[in-house]
């Protein structure tokens, strides 16, 4: 018969100088060791972060002591010890160990360096990313981004929306985009979803406000640091609403998300080095044309209709250094279900969130009209059959309706300060990388 795991008594970040002559039971990995003769000094880790733990060799058993001979990086322990105040020690406390167990062993010499003090290039990381992930920096990322999903949800909540989960594998290029990923669906061809736009807009005559946070494809050709084929989007579609409504909750999901990392994060956010600030609200905003002159004020030239090319949007986001809205964008650059302004159809009632240069979110008013939204369809190359189970929904009641799509991996670059969307990402996927 198996014998039952140990038992922890407390965590490493609970290891503090008010318990002082407490005893405890630890569960850990090794993060460090330093073996000086007659003691050895292990910094032990567990999910709550690392304390420091002193063996003196004279108070152990023979037997114990030679298992500790190799005791290395990553090898699983479990320590029963006494808390004693030390000044000299991390955190100004330690345990004296009086009894260790080595669980499992890690394999030597280990592919990568947790504690970070061998520098390692991104590919070298993400080739071994279950090692990278234990480095305090890295895991950090997704501690913070923990709570990001848990603070929007519970915004979600507090202001009526249903979360819906709405499918992946879908029949048809139902937004018209080239770049999807096609797959063998039993007898018949389908393709990974891109996002949810339709689903959601159809769920609105049911739900009125709903919301979903999953994975989306892209079969992505650009390799750059914020283009990856699998990612996660926030979206909402609401009834009743439009442009500026949507982006009003927007703008609020984004303060309450940063309120909530501040509050529950702040070691996270030490360990990186942010200094984060909650945005005020509300966020600058700013029509398509205004940002056409800010760039030719700059010298650059770009046809009207033209979206905004990388180059452009540095060059705003010198200017914009936080977050702000960029408008009424021109109907053909647009998705055929964006509303066209009444008052001129050249122009839509769309939206981008910009932080500085990098763009976080679209959204918009989208077409409650059937014989618009087929005119539009036509107007981009579509063909409407594909879309008849979609327009079939607008013969049973459309209201007025808006939403948005958030991208939840750069909202993260920017709450944790980093410039590639592969470190804010668990095992990022792209087109060179399809494993671990």
């Amino acid at each position: 018969m198996r014998r039952s795991p140990p038992r922890r008594s407390h965590y490493a970040i609970e290891v503090r100088p008010e318990i002082d002559n407490s005893r405890v039971s630890l569960l850990g990995w090794v993060h460090e060791v330093r073996d000086l003769g007659g003691i050895k000094f292990i910094l032990l880790r567990d999910v709550s972060g690392i304390c420091q733990v002193t063996i003196k060799k004279e108070n152990l058993p023979t037997e114990t002591l030679q298992r500790l001979e190799d005791l290395g990086a990553e090898d699983v322990v479990h320590v029963e010890g006494t808390v004693k105040n030390q000044p000299k020690a991390r955190l100004g406390v330690e345990v004296v160990g009086e009894k260790i167990e080595i669980l499992s062993r890690a394999s030597r010499p280990l592919p990568y360096d947790v504690t970070g003090k061998v520098p390692a290039g991104l590919d070298t990381r993400l080739d071994y990313r279950v090692l990278d992930l234990r480095n305090p920096e890295n895991n950090a990322i997704f501690k913070i981004a923990d709570t990001v999903l848990a603070a929007a949800r519970e915004f979600f909540r507090m202001n009526n929306f249903i979360e819906v989960r709405t499918p992946r594998i879908i029949a048809t290029a139902t937004e018209g985009g080239a770049a999807l990923f096609e797959v063998k669906y039993f007898d018949s061809k389908a393709y990974l979803a891109q996002s949810p736009q339709l689903y959601k807009e159809e769920l609105v005559t049911v739900f009125e406000r709903v919301f979903e946070i999953g994975p989306f494809f892209r079969a992505e050709e650009s390799h750059t640091r914020r283009h990856v084929s699998e990612f996660t989007s926030i979206d909402i579609e609401a009834a009743f609403l439009d442009l500026y409504g949507v982006m009003e909750i927007l703008e609020k999901l984004i303060v309450h998300i940063h309120k909530r990392v501040v509050e529950e994060r702040k070691k996270e956010l030490e360990i990186l080095n942010v200094d984060l600030n909650i945005p005020e609200l509300p966020f600058p905003r700013y029509a398509y044309d205004d940002m056409l002159k800010e760039l030719e004020n700059y010298g650059m030239e770009l046809a009207w209709g033209e979206d905004f090319g990388t180059e452009h949007l540095r060059i705003l986001g010198e200017k914009h250094r936080g977050y702000y809205f960029i408008t009424h964008f021109p109907t053909k650059s647009k998705p055929f279900y964006i509303q066209p302004c009444e008052d001129n159809p050249e122009i839509s009632e769309s939206f981008d969130l910009m932080y500085s240069w990098l763009e976080l979110a679209s959204g918009g008013t989208r077409i409650s009209d059937r014989k618009l939204l087929e005119k539009r369809l036509l107007e981009q190359g579509l063909n409407v059959k594909y879309f008849e189970h979609h327009l079939k929904v607008y013969d049973y009641g459309m209201p007025i309706h808006a939403g948005w799509g958030l991208g939840f991996e750069r909202l993260l670059m920017v709450l944790t300060n980093k410039n590639n969307i592969r470190e804010v990402i668990l095992f990022p996927r792209d087109k060179f990388r399809l494993v671990p």
